[in-house]
């Protein structure tokens, strides 16, 4: 990892450790890297700006001022276009419509040289991916799973028999390149995985769902984890 890099991953571990903060030890673990860096990299994110406070002592650590805004840090063309990779790779993803758009937030506050270089490397990577939901199905799924109401969905199952179903949105799953919406399916009185391009409608209704967790799903794979582990 170059050292741009680390500094805006590390100004980033700093925010979400609240008042908590990190020792110095830790965040050489988290960046394998030596103490002795994490320190100068924490001197260089002060010296640009940014609100870090030390607290001495066992317990102590490193942490960002609480409701502090962090510094501007900027991307580089390389860094840019992985974001824009990633999001048009996956417009069947949860959320896709709102990831292209903070990714135009973006790419909209980058300097012209660097958004430059960006489009010219962009220009390097196709996509060619498979037709997805209707955006308005989609949206149907996203917010009922937000806002966690019951959603009436109608399904096509493998076997072409189609139903209309009451589901408890739990939780979306990608797995061999398919996207599943997981609930609990009021038709059957069971947890379910639905394929998300099958449901050719969604509605989300005002009923709230009554409580079933991730865990009733089961253990995922070792090689699946929550989008928040990477």
């Amino acid at each position: 990892m170059k050292r741009a890099e680390r500094l805006h991953a590390l100004s980033e571990a700093l925010h979400r450790s609240g008042s908590r903060g990190y020792s110095a030890e830790r965040l050489a673990r988290d960046f394998e890297v030596s103490v002795r860096t994490v320190k100068r990299d924490l001197q260089a994110l002060e010296r640009s700006g940014a609100p870090i406070w030390s607290r001495p002592g066992p317990g102590g650590g490193y942490g960002l001022a609480v409701g502090a805004s962090l510094p501007p840090v900027s991307l580089s063309p390389v860094q840019a276009v992985a974001l824009m990779a990633s999001v048009s790779a996956a417009p069947d993803a949860p959320y896709a419509d709102l990831a292209a758009a903070g990714v135009q937030k973006v790419l909209g506050v980058l300097d012209p040289r660097t958004r430059a270089r960006a489009d010219a490397l962009a220009a390097r990577i196709w996509v060619d991916v498979p037709p997805t939901a209707s955006r308005a199905t989609r949206s149907a799924l996203e917010e009922a799973m937000t806002e966690q109401r019951v959603v009436r969905i109608r399904y096509t199952a493998q076997d072409g028999a189609t139903t209309t179903r009451d589901v408890e949105p739990v939780l979306f799953a990608s797995t061999n390149g398919r996207w599943y919406l997981v609930g609990w399916c009021r038709l059957r009185d069971a947890m379910r995985w639905f394929i998300v391009s099958r449901v050719a409608r969604a509605s989300v209704t005002a009923i709230p769902c009554s409580g079933h967790t991730v865990a009733e799903v089961g253990e995922p794979p070792a090689s699946a984890r929550p989008v928040h582990g990477f």
